[in-house]
C-alpha cells in the first residue's frame, strides 16, 4: 500500500491506470474505498489516484491541521509529490477541499468536479443541524451515525449504510473540528475568482444538500455547469456507479 508524507502526515493513496490524471476525494469520515465501483471503468484510460485525506481511512489521524485549508494544503503536496495535474473530483466536503485547492493553487488543477458538495449550506441552511451533530458526536458517536447516515442515500440501501457507518467509526475523532469550521464557511464571495473550470455534479434526491446549492454556486462561478443525477442522493458514485461514471466521463 503506497503512502506519501506531506506536512509531516503520512497519507495513504492508491494509484492505477495511465492517461489524464484524476484525483478522487472522499467525503467526511469515509475513505478512498468509496470509489471502488467506479475504478474499473476509469482506469482504462485515466491515471486514477484515490486518497485517504488526513484523519480518515488508512492515513494518519493527527490532532492538528484538521481544517479546510489544512487538507487543501495536503492535497497540493500530494499533487506535487506525484507529479500530476489532475481533475480533482471531490465528494461532499471533498468538493469543498477541491474548490479551495483550485482557488489557492489553480496551477495545480486541471478542473474541479464537486459531487454533492455542501458549499455554503452548513453555515446557512443547516446551521442548527450541524451544531447539533457536533454535540451528539461527543455524546453518542455510533447512535448519531445510525440516525444520520440513512439520509445520505435515496431509497433503501442497508449494506451501503452499514459500510459507511463502519468507515466513519474507523476514522479519527479530530476531523469533527471540520463541523465547527463549516458553521462559518461560505465560499460564495470568492467563487467569481475561480480560474479553474468547475462542474457541480449533484444527486437529484440529495436530502442533505438541496439542488439550490450547486445552482447558486454555479451562477456565481464563471463558466460553471450543473449536472443532476436522477434518482440519486448524497452518494451518487456509490448509489449508481454506472450513471455516475458516465456523467463524470461527459465532464472530463
Amino acid at each position: 500500500m503506497p503512502f506519501t508524507t506531506v506536512n509531516h502526515i503520512r497519507l495513504h493513496y492508491e494509484d492505477a491506470g495511465a492517461g489524464p490524471a484524476l484525483l478522487l476525494l472522499h467525503g467526511w469520515g469515509t475513505s478512498g474505498r468509496v470509489w471502488q465501483s467506479c475504478l474499473p471503468d476509469l482506469v482504462r484510460d485515466h491515471r486514477v489516484v484515490t486518497l485517504d485525506w488526513r484523519g480518515c481511512g488508512r492515513s494518519d489521524h493527527p490532532a492538528e491541521g484538521n481544517t479546510i485549508a489544512g487538507v487543501a494544503d495536503d492535497l497540493a503536496g500530494v499533487i506535487e509529490a506525484l507529479g500530476i495535474h489532475p481533475t480533482v473530483v471531490g465528494s461532499s466536503i471533498g468538493g469543498v477541499f477541491a474548490t479551495e485547492l483550485a482557488l489557492a493553487r489553480p496551477e495545480l488543477v486541471e478542473r474541479v468536479v464537486a459531487v454533492d458538495s455542501p458549499g455554503y449550506w452548513p453555515s446557512t441552511g443547516m446551521l442548527d443541524k450541524v451544531r447539533d451533530l457536533r454535540e451528539r458526536l461527543v455524546d453518542d458517536r455510533f447512535g448519531t451515525f445510525e440516525d444520520w447516515v440513512p439520509h445520505w442515500v435515496a431509497g433503501a440501501a442497508p449494506g451501503l449504510v452499514a459500510w459507511t457507518i463502519r468507515q466513519l467509526l474507523d476514522s479519527g475523532v479530530y476531523i469533527d473540528e471540520l463541523f465547527t469550521e463549516c458553521t462559518t464557511y461560505d465560499p460564495r464571495p470568492r467563487l467569481g475568482d475561480l480560474k479553474v473550470p468547475i462542474t457541480y455534479l449533484h444527486g437529484e434526491l440529495d436530502a442533505e444538500i438541496p439542488l439550490e446549492v450547486p445552482r447558486t454556486c454555479a451562477a456565481l462561478t464563471p463558466g460553471a455547469r450543473v449536472h443532476v443525477l436522477a434518482g440519486c442522493g448524497h452518494l451518487p458514485h456509490q448509489e449508481d456507479p454506472r450513471a455516475f461514471t458516465a456523467a463524470l466521463r461527459s465532464i472530463i
